[in-house]
């Protein structure tokens, strides 16, 4: 690292948040375009199949490979885009070229070990996801389920693929990207789903994944990246993102198992509960995907390059300015969603078996979900800066506090709200998130603020 801190021209900080604003901007735009081609799949792929038992099978069979790469695949993103930026700042392209190369064979091979591993777990997982399925529709769902874990690597390098154009600041075109997914399913739903049954359904998302992954790999070798599945050694690079990468997985899988706790607690209390709360935060989970997904990722570029250079000074206006514009656009985003959150479920969801009495209870549960967006949105831009400066074991003390007061407040907050009080425990432990991550962020960047004057001093003497 640097010597010495590295002072920023107050004319360079505005240029430096407007490269941030278009950035967030192009990906939440692109977002709202991939979620309309998704919401038409849902549709096209509702008049293929509707609701029987091998759409259900379907379903059941793609959770564990969706599972696989968010939690491996992201957690490697996080540790790898700012240790990426780093290295080619410091050392060069071709540096960073091979830690790239080494990280995704890495990765790829984590991936299909973790595949290997669940394609021989398969009788044992599956059932107990499907614990009520019949046996000919348990059989169909295995089979499902090995062909779908072709998707585990495909999908965990085009998420590789997708981090290392956005810290050469290319944001749009890897953000509409997925939208190939879509498009491949309604393809092969509409012209095969008649012939191969929901096989159609498989096909489509293979071949949708492969295509995905041919546009970012094309578009990562025309910005300056090779595709190479190498392995250049046990670099000081390959070690420090091997180093953080552990805790980020772990708090991963202590995020995971919050939701598990969520809807096992939820299956306590009246029948419904366990569907008010998927439903309820279903609402939510669109906004802070859109919202806090695009802000934190359009960020990450900037405040690595400035924590390359120890831009220190830079680092606390990019926070202070990124924070509080995040929570001037949620917190209204927020309100309104209070606000408006009975005649939104009506629009959305009453029809057929869904009457005004599940309106109301979904929701109540939107309401006290939504009061986390501002808190959640405003922290990923801390969490995203504590992971940058390798603090990742923050996170995972975070994780780990977040699941106890989880627990602790299910149990307090539902015996009065019902499964209302289950969101509200969860809106709660997200405003100590923010909390947490505001102190820790304030108090790295001291430290580092003080080591980088006492070093600029000494080096003055």
């Amino acid at each position: 690292m640097p010597s010495t801190v590295q002072f920023v021209p107050p004319a360079r900080l505005p240029h430096l948040n407007r490269v941030i604003l278009r950035a967030a901007l192009s990906v939440g735009a692109a977002g709202l375009i991939v979620k309309a081609a998704a919401t038409c799949k849902e549709i096209a792929v509702a008049g293929v199949y509707g609701r029987g038992d091998a759409m259900d099978a379907f379903l059941a069979a793609a959770l564990i490979p969706s599972l696989l790469v968010n939690l491996i695949a992201e957690s490697m993103n996080q540790t790898l885009a700012p240790t990426l930026v780093c290295v080619r700042e410091r050392e060069g392209s071709e540096a960073a070229q091979q830690l790239l190369s080494s990280a995704m064979l890495w990765l790829g091979l984590l991936l299909v070990a973790a595949s290997g591993a669940m394609a021989l777990a398969a009788h044992a997982i599956i059932p107990l996801i499907a614990s009520h399925f019949s046996p000919g529709k348990l059989a169909l769902s295995i089979r499902l389920f090995y062909a779908l874990l072709l998707i585990v690597p495909l999908t965990g390098i085009a998420t590789i693929c997708t981090s290392v154009l956005n810290t050469v600041d290319r944001f749009t075109l890897p953000a509409l990207a997925p939208i190939a997914i879509s498009i491949s399913i309604i393809a092969c739903a509409l012209t095969l789903g008649e012939r191969f049954g929901i096989w159609a359904m498989v096909f489509g998302t293979v071949a949708g994944t492969l295509i995905h992954v041919s546009i970012l790999a094309t578009m990562m070798h025309r910005s300056g990246y090779r595709f190479s599945l190498r392995w250049h050694g046990m670099s000081p690079a390959v070690a420090q993102v091997g180093r953080q990468y552990g805790p980020v997985l772990l708090s991963g899988v202590v995020a995971s198992c919050g939701l598990l706790v969520d809807q096992s607690m939820a299956a306590m209390l009246a029948a419904g509960s366990v569907s008010a709360l998927v439903y309820a935060n279903r609402f939510v989970s669109v906004v802070l995907a859109l919202l806090a997904g695009a802000i934190s990722t359009a960020i990450v570029p900037a405040i690595s390059r400035s924590i390359a250079r120890c831009e220190w000074q830079c680092c606390r206006a990019m926070l202070r300015t990124w924070v509080r514009n995040t929570a001037a656009v949620a917190a209204p985003l927020t309100i309104l969603l209070i606000a408006g959150a009975r005649p939104l479920v009506r629009v959305a969801l009453q029809h057929g078996a869904f009457g005004p009495h599940d309106t109301a209870v979904v929701a109540q549960v939107l309401g006290m979900f939504a009061i986390q967006i501002p808190f959640y949105a405003a922290s990923r831009v801390f969490y995203r800066f504590l992971v940058a400066m390798l603090r990742t074991d923050l996170v995972l003390y975070c994780g780990a506090i977040n699941l106890a007061l989880d627990i602790v407040l299910n149990l307090i907050l539902m015996h009065w709200f019902g499964v209302a009080g289950i969101a509200l425990a969860t809106s709660l432990w997200t405003v100590s998130t923010f909390f947490f991550l505001w102190y820790w962020a304030n108090k790295v960047l001291q430290r580092a603020e003080s080591q980088g004057l006492t070093q600029s001093h000494e080096a003055a003497i």
